[in-house]
């Protein structure tokens, strides 16, 4: 039976790699891919001066809280969660930016495409992160509750203030830095097997082909300090 993978029932094009065979995977193509800047600062932190700083940043530091407790050392699962909600901040921003294009009658500046790009990166790395981990089913059934208190928060925040809401997604970030400098240590330390990448990280950051977990961890630490810059 022909697998038909287009949402509307109409069979896609035919996608292949540069070296000939065929591309498996529909959450992106090819031209989506890239290489993560390794070189990014990861020690960067904005100094909290303001009202709306220090209510970003204890908002923050709050919820880092229960997470610890939670899942302690298993980052694997805590990334999965923690992806789970980075990628909302983004595709919010980005609609509420889209609906005041259109009340407005005038073009972003290129923010929309931005807090897009954003959200569908935060996706890539849950979907890698599902290959590595096996989440429980107490595990989803919590990233039911979470996400549904944080986008319904984030929205209103947004509404409320976008510069505060921006600031709490690049303190939220600063913590995913420090939470994936962990994950490397336990990694270096022995105490997490460095099992070989997910073919799907692979094609996505376009990885050697005999990449580890500790490589993921790497580009995914980079991409969330990218993320903490342009919040």
């Amino acid at each position: 039976k022909e697998v038909v993978a287009s949402y509307w029932g109409i069979k896609g094009e035919e996608v292949k790699k540069e070296d000939g065979t065929p591309w498996k995977w529909n959450c992106f193509r090819p031209w989506e891919t890239y290489q993560a800047d390794l070189t990014i600062d990861l020690k960067k932190h904005h100094v909290p001066t303001t009202f709306l700083d220090k209510l970003a940043y204890w908002t923050v530091k709050s919820l880092r809280f229960p997470t610890d407790v939670f899942f302690q050392r298993r980052y694997g699962c805590r990334a999965m969660m923690l992806e789970t909600v980075a990628a909302v901040p983004g595709m919010v921003g980005g609609m509420l930016l889209h609906c005041k294009s259109l009340r407005r009658f005038e073009h972003s500046g290129g923010w929309i495409k931005t807090l897009l790009d954003e959200a569908e990166n935060e996706r890539m790395h849950l979907m890698t992160f599902m290959e590595v981990s096996q989440p429980r089913w107490y595990e989803r059934a919590l990233v039911f509750t979470v996400q549904g208190v944080f986008f319904n928060a984030y929205f209103l925040a947004y509404l409320a203030s976008p510069k505060l809401a921006h600031r709490v997604v690049g303190y939220l970030e600063e913590e995913a830095i420090h939470s994936y400098t962990e994950f490397l240590k336990e990694l270096d330390k022995g105490t997490i097997e460095n099992v070989p990448a997910p073919a799907i990280a692979i094609d996505y950051w376009r990885l050697p082909a005999d990449s580890t977990l500790r490589d993921v961890v790497m580009v995914v630490r980079a991409d969330e300090a990218h993320h903490r810059d342009v919040n």
